[in-house]
């Protein structure tokens, strides 16, 4: 059973900085095709400029993806640097404190649309062209596609300050799993990666800020110590290759063993 992705066209949100930007990396260097996609135009330009220059297996795209006609020139944008799309990976995702008391606190709106709509609308659209790739190509043994959704082991925790963000990770996990059904007949795959405690661009900045907090996460991670951001990279490429073409609708965890001793007053940072 292969872990492969060489060849095959991936779209990578968030792409710019962090997870996103392990992510699209690791795909390349294992001979993937793809389109890095995010808002943050300079770090982008930063991190893609010259390898697009230099090869043809890169390519960057910025745009609000909040916005439906933005989606609509990925995906475009996309079709005409590789012809094609095979795997999707939703990496953008937001994060943020909530006064759960509060009825003017605003970050439900903005992380629902965030984290669960945006996701939502770029895998359907996305789904669309799987679909029409895969009647052209006539091959019922060859999976049409595979959408891979970054959520958290928020979803299954209680942590009142991370009310919005709870909630949207917990309602992208189970979109993941109604657009597995629902994509099924189509041979498309569609999971996610719930993770916990990574190094990220946000965590290496709140850590600075709070000289408490990495002690906090060791000690409330069985395996004692922070995730890589290639760790998540090499777990989602798994969900991409035909090593997984089995899995469908779940909800993979990577969190060191944290969501086994669920201490519910500790952020899922």
């Amino acid at each position: 059973m292969s872990f492969s992705i060489a060849g095959k066209t991936a779209v990578v949100t968030g792409a710019a900085n962090g997870i996103g930007l392990a992510i699209a990396r690791h795909f390349v260097d294992n001979g993937a095709n793809v389109m890095f996609a995010d808002m943050d135009e300079d770090r982008l330009s930063d991190e893609c400029g010259g390898a697009q220059e230099d090869t043809d297996n890169i390519r960057y795209f910025c745009g609000d993806l909040r916005e439906k006609l933005t989606i609509a020139n990925l995906l475009s944008a996309t079709i005409d640097a590789f012809d094609r799309v095979d795997i999707l990976v939703n990496a953008s995702r937001q994060m943020m404190a909530t006064d759960p008391l509060n009825p003017d606190d605003d970050s439900m709106e903005m992380l629902l649309e965030q984290n669960l709509m945006t996701s939502l609308r770029l895998s359907q659209l996305f789904a669309t062209r799987m679909i029409k790739q895969a009647k052209d190509e006539d091959n019922e043994d060859r999976t049409a596609g595979s959408i891979i959704n970054l959520s958290s082991i928020a979803a299954r925790r209680t942590t009142p300050n991370l009310l919005a963000y709870s909630v949207s990770s917990a309602a992208l996990d189970q979109a993941t799993r109604s657009l597995a059904v629902a994509l099924a007949s189509e041979r498309i795959r569609v999971n996610a990666v719930a993770f916990g405690s990574v190094m990220s661009a946000s965590l290496k900045s709140s850590i600075k800020q709070d000289t408490d907090m990495r002690a906090e996460i060791i000690d409330n991670t069985p395996l004692s110590r922070i995730a890589s951001p290639s760790e998540v990279a090499e777990a989602v490429q798994f969900l991409a290759s035909d090593g997984s073409r089995f899995m469908t609708g779940q909800i993979l965890t990577i969190d060191g063993g944290r969501t086994l001793i669920d201490v519910v007053d500790k952020a899922a940072h």
